[in-house]
Order: structure tokens, then C-alpha cells, then sequence
């Protein structure tokens, strides 16, 4: 594994890490989830050691929020800066996605494989379907979240947007709320409030009926949908789930809904099985693809 940066737009560079080199012709990037990193999130690493070692490269995306509280550079204004889901602005994700495939693009891959876990699938899902670009080729979209639900089931939502309603009307929108949002991160009320109010992300809404489904139609190529058997976050349906999401794209007959057994939310004590799931995606589409151009 190799740690490597990634410049936005708006000069803030991200960090993430490669497995394998660009000898390889092919590479799945994954967006992780929120405060996922490959430091703590055995998935990512599983992922990429067993696609490394079958040749095909992989890179772990982390967006502003993969650490809480990480000094990042800031190339627009030569200084280190304090970021993380702490500090984070939602409304960038597509520069965030965006970044990580001209990287790819840029390193010469000849087939670039969009995945994201959790969060990380929202991200990619409001990618691919706002890209006049076509730098993808195929997509794998695991464990996405209907937002709308997701606040409604998880700890300390309500109590949270109010406080941060209320720091933000006293001018304290960058101070860190008392509370972790969610129970489990640390954010200031301006990030809270951002997150909560994220259109963008709130793509999958099969559960709530809070949000958009036409990103999902807009996607222009084909993929998969990976969800675990015990997914807490699909109101007792992983598989439901994933198969309402995958109706609302284009060609829905021509995608996969993959359920991993046993497997959570986060794959715990899965990751090894996940992994060989997205190999055998990718190797599937490869082959596929070399026997249309022949």
C-alpha cells in the first residue's frame, strides 16, 4: 500500500492509497464511507491486497471527512488546514469523486471501476449520474444508505440539528457539538446542519421517499449492487433494498444484486468475503468486455 494525494478543484489536496502501480490495466477505486479510512477499515485493505495481487489495481477514496480532524494541505493557500468530517462541506462531493477518477484517468488505466461503500456509494451514485464524462466503465455500489431513514433510526439526530441550529444562529457554526451525530462522529453544527440538508446524497430513498431517484436513471453504464444479508440500515430487506435502488436505473436487467450471507452494515468479520465479491465483479466485466471486441 502506498499513500497518495489527490489535488481538487478547489486546491484542497485528499489523501487515499494504491495498491498495485499503473502496469496494471485495470483499477477499482472505492469511495469509503463517513470517518472510513484504510487505517480502521479492514474492508478497504482486504480489497485491496486480494485485487493487487490478482493484477488489478486499487484505490481507497477518502473525501474530506475519511479523518476527523487530519491537517490536509490546502495548495490554494500554501498552508496546512484542520478537515474531517468535523469540518466537511457535503455539497462537494462530486469534485471529491471527480478528483480520484481523472487520477486514475491521468495514471493511464485502461478500465476505471467506480465503487463505494455506505456513504461512499451515495457519493458515487451523485457521480456518475451528473458526469458529462465517461471515464467509468463499470460501477459497484455496496451497503448504500437512504439518508432520510438512516436520520430517522439513528441516535442523537433530532437533539443534534437542533443544537446546531442554534450554535449556527449564535455565530458558533465552526465550534464541535457536545454530541457525536449518529452516536458515533464528532462534527461542528455548520457540518451537521450540511450533512443533514445533503440533497445530493440522499439518492437511494427507497425506504424514507425522502429525496432523488434521478441520478440512479442518469447513470449511463452498467454494474453491480453488493448489500450484506444483515444490513441493519434496509428495515429488515437487504435484498428488497438493493433491487428497489437497482429499479430505478436505465437498464436494471442488465446489473447484479449481490447479497453477501451474514455480512453487516460494514462487513465485520467479512471483509475477506467481500473482497473476493468485487473480484469476481471485475473479472466478470473483464471478460465480458474482451469477448464483445472480439
Amino acid at each position: 500500500m502506498e499513500i497518495i494525494r489527490v489535488k481538487t478543484p478547489r486546491g484542497l489536496e485528499l489523501k487515499g492509497a494504491i495498491w498495485g502501480d499503473n502496469t496494471m490495466d485495470s483499477v477499482v477505486i472505492t469511495m469509503s464511507g463517513i470517518c472510513s479510512n484504510v487505517f480502521q477499515n479492514d474492508l478497504l485493505t482486504a480489497s485491496g491486497e486480494l485485487l493487487s495481487a490478482n493484477n488489478i489495481a486499487f484505490i481507497a477514496g477518502h473525501a474530506m471527512d475519511a479523518f476527523s480532524c487530519i491537517a490536509y494541505s490546502d495548495f490554494s493557500t500554501g498552508k496546512q488546514k484542520y478537515t474531517g468530517v468535523v469540518f466537511d462541506d457535503f455539497s462537494l462531493t462530486y469534485e471529491d469523486v471527480e478528483a480520484y477518477v481523472k487520477y486514475a484517468k491521468e495514471l493511464g488505466f485502461k478500465n476505471i471501476i467506480l465503487a463505494g461503500h455506505s456513504l461512499g456509494s451515495n457519493r458515487i451514485i451523485h457521480y456518475l449520474g451528473n458526469t458529462p464524462d465517461n471515464f467509468v466503465d463499470y460501477f459497484i455500489v455496496s451497503a448504500p444508505v437512504d439518508l432520510g431513514h438512516w436520520f430517522k433510526v439513528m441516535p442523537n439526530v433530532s437533539e443534534c440539528i437542533k443544537l446546531a441550529e442554534k450554535f449556527v444562529s449564535e455565530g458558533r457554526g465552526r465550534e464541535i457539538l457536545p454530541y457525536l451525530f449518529g452516536g458515533f462522529s464528532p462534527m461542528c453544527a455548520e457540518t451537521v446542519l450540511g450533512f443533514y440538508n445533503a440533497f445530493n446524497l440522499k439518492n437511494c430513498p427507497v425506504i424514507s421517499g425522502k429525496g432523488e431517484t434521478k441520478s440512479l436513471n442518469n447513470i449511463k453504464i452498467n454494474g453491480a449492487f453488493v448489500i450484506g444479508a444483515k444490513d441493519s440500515l434496509t428495515e429488515g430487506d437487504p435484498e428488497g433494498f438493493m433491487k428497489k435502488i437497482n429499479s430505478y436505473c436505465k437498464h436494471p436487467g442488465q446489473n447484479k444484486v449481490i447479497v453477501v450471507p451474514d455480512a453487516s452494515h460494514i462487513f465485520y468479520g467479512k471483509h475477506e468475503e467481500y473482497a473476493s465479491v468485487i473480484l469476481e465483479c471485475v473479472e466478470n466485466y473483464l471478460a465480458a468486455t474482451v469477448c464483445q471486441n472480439n
